[in-house]
């Protein structure tokens, strides 16, 4: 059996996200119906961020082991033969036995694009977020550094795990404004369900002028899902990069220095 890590690129439009289900189209199911018809063999895999649906990537690693004699530089071209347009195999490597795509990952980086103008796009509109208000670029970066490091971010989770730890390290969280787009980063070593999309929720809040730029620290001691803003439209959502490296687990706060997937 051969262990491969592959990069993938899929427009999330017509996806019910990532993770496979029994009535409806899913990433993993794609994956792995081409890396059936190509090699024979019905495996599973393994991928380093769930993506929920409508939200895209550029980046997504996925893991997954099969007994086959298709040479490394040909198993990208040939499983892109076996998917459809909205998906790509970017890159393929053969890697050690012991890789896994979400375990053995260091961080995840995303990007959420948000319009805002009076009226949306049509060009645009599977891929951005939409506002008709203007947002206000200063109390947002302010809202943005507040709360970086390692923190408990239970209050912008939209499922909890009984038992699973909710703190995070956010390495960054940043925005900007590019010719009306406003683009915000994020990076950590992991995220809870819905994470991100509050995250870019509750910030459209202070782009608004409706919450304190000052306020997200006493909103995360709280812990409350409820209190943070609504969860972001997921068109706008791309999963950018994973890296790997040193994992770093919860709790400890040391730097860690990463190798990224490309």
């Amino acid at each position: 059996m051969r262990q491969f890590k592959a990069i993938v690129e899929y427009d999330g439009t017509d996806f019910a996200g990532f993770q496979w289900q029994s009535n409806a189209r899913s990433v993993q199911s794609v994956l792995e119906a081409a890396i059936e018809k190509r090699t024979g063999q019905n495996v599973r895999v393994a991928c380093a961020g769930r993506t929920d649906a409508g939200v895209h990537a550029l980046g997504q690693v996925i893991s997954f082991r099969v007994n086959t004699e298709i040479p490394i530089e040909k198993m990208a071209l040939a499983l892109n033969s076996a998917l459809s347009k909205d998906i790509t195999v970017r890159k393929a490597n053969e890697v050690e036995a012991s890789f896994h795509a979400r375990f053995s990952a260091s961080s995840r980086k995303y990007y959420y694009l948000m319009l805002s103008r009076k009226m949306p796009s049509a060009f645009l509109r599977r891929y951005v977020g939409f506002t008709p208000y203007a947002l206000d670029l200063d109390a947002m970066q302010t809202a943005t550094e507040s709360i970086l490091g390692e923190r408990d971010f239970a209050a912008f989770a939209n499922e909890l795990q009984p038992g699973k730890p909710t703190s995070r390290d956010l390495m960054r969280f940043d925005i900007r404004k590019h010719r009306g787009l406003f683009v915000v980063r994020v990076e950590a070593n992991a995220f809870l369900r819905g994470m991100v999309r509050t995250m870019v929720g509750t910030l459209l809040e202070v782009g608004h002028g409706k919450r304190d730029p000052e306020s997200l620290p006493d909103l995360l001691a709280t812990r409350n899902r409820k209190l943070a803003g609504a969860s972001a439209h997921a068109q706008g959502l791309c999963l950018y990069r994973v890296r790997y490296g040193v994992r770093k687990e919860y709790g400890l706060t040391r730097t860690e220095e990463f190798e990224e997937t490309e």
